[in-house]
């Protein structure tokens, strides 16, 4: 294990799904970082909407500005529009990700009928509020741990070198937006992460909890939102698990604060 490797990105995805943007530094809240998957898209029926179904939202993009976020359409087909930091005073609703069901208001109609038309069905934008408490599944020793509208975690890490091994066995290099990952790392060995236990990012404490299971969004090129076979095919020959494929490591964190690009990783 060696002890040269720096934090080299740090990515938020504030509303799930859609495009990320990445930071020079973050705090680390409970939930995950400050402002990352907050919000979501909801049916409505409330059930959470993602990539894996409607490859579009790839192409709806993210600004962080000092009031909240600018989210536009890479291709310029609507006109943006404003999300504040927070939503507090909209009407409250249950939405369901995956096994949770959570509470969560939603956003006003101004912005829910701009989603709803570059969506092309009705959906409304919802927000977590601070008094929701969706607890990390408890199967891998976690306890009392929340988490975002991140699919089970509060954080994902990948190395780059993990990056490079793989795109070196791909005829098209991959750039590590498909991964959505919130910390990449520069030095290490590929897959360096995977034996990881407890380790500091800078002064903050995570603990590496399992692998992530990698799915469709992966294949989904997050500047055209057009989808193909790769990585998911080669990965499947070399990072297969039972019938996932795993890239990258899901952690949690074990202390607060702030981290910053160029932060060392230490394992003290």
């Amino acid at each position: 294990m060696m002890n040269n490797m720096i934090l080299s990105e740090i990515n938020i995805y504030p509303v799930k799904s859609l495009g990320g943007i990445s930071l020079t530094s973050a705090k680390i809240e409970k939930r995950g970082l400050k402002y990352d998957r907050r919000f979501m898209l909801v049916d409505i029926n409330g059930n959470f909407l993602t990539q894996r179904k409607h490859t579009h939202m790839a192409l709806l993009k993210l600004k962080l500005n000092d009031a909240g976020f600018t989210v536009y359409h890479s291709n310029n087909l609507v006109e943006e529009i404003h999300i504040p930091f927070e939503l507090d005073k909209g009407k409250k609703l249950n939405v369901v990700i995956w096994d949770d069901e959570c509470e969560a208001v939603s956003a006003d109609e101004n912005l829910n009928d701009w989603f709803s038309r570059v969506m092309g069905f009705p959906c409304k934008l919802i927000y977590m509020l601070e008094s929701t408490n969706r607890i990390v599944e408890p199967d891998y020793g976690v306890k009392n741990k929340i988490v975002s509208f991140a699919d089970a975690y509060p954080y994902l890490i990948i190395g780059q070198s993990s990056l490079d091994e793989l795109n070196n066995r791909l005829q098209v290099h991959l750039p590590i937006n498909r991964f959505r990952a919130n910390f990449v790392f520069k030095g290490g060995s590929a897959y360096e992460e995977d034996g990881w236990n407890e380790f500091f990012i800078g002064e903050v404490k995570f603990k590496r909890i399992k692998p992530c299971a990698r799915c469709v969004i992966t294949t989904t090129d997050q500047m055209t939102g057009e989808r193909s076979n790769e990585p998911l095919a080669v990965l499947s020959t070399y990072r297969k698990v039972g019938n996932k494929v795993m890239f990258g490591q899901n952690l949690i964190s074990l202390s607060a604060g702030t981290v910053k690009v160029g932060d060392k990783i230490t394992f003290q």
